[in-house]
């Protein structure tokens, strides 16, 4: 995993109320997995589309 992954999903799973193993190694697929499954228990993925669902166009 990336070590922005691996930031993330430590923040994530904080806000589970969960801990991440720091010498866990995954890779980039396994994390992305599991910081999907973390981001539908902490609603961490909402934040972030809803910011791209916020662009509009300009006439």
């Amino acid at each position: 995993m990336t070590a922005a992954q691996r930031s993330y999903l430590q923040t994530l799973a904080t806000e589970a109320g969960e801990s991440v193993d720091p010498e866990i190694e995954l890779t980039k697929a396994e994390a992305a997995v599991r910081i999907e499954e973390l981001q539908k228990q902490t609603g961490g993925g909402n934040r972030r589309s809803g910011a791209r669902e916020c662009v509009t166009s300009r006439n």
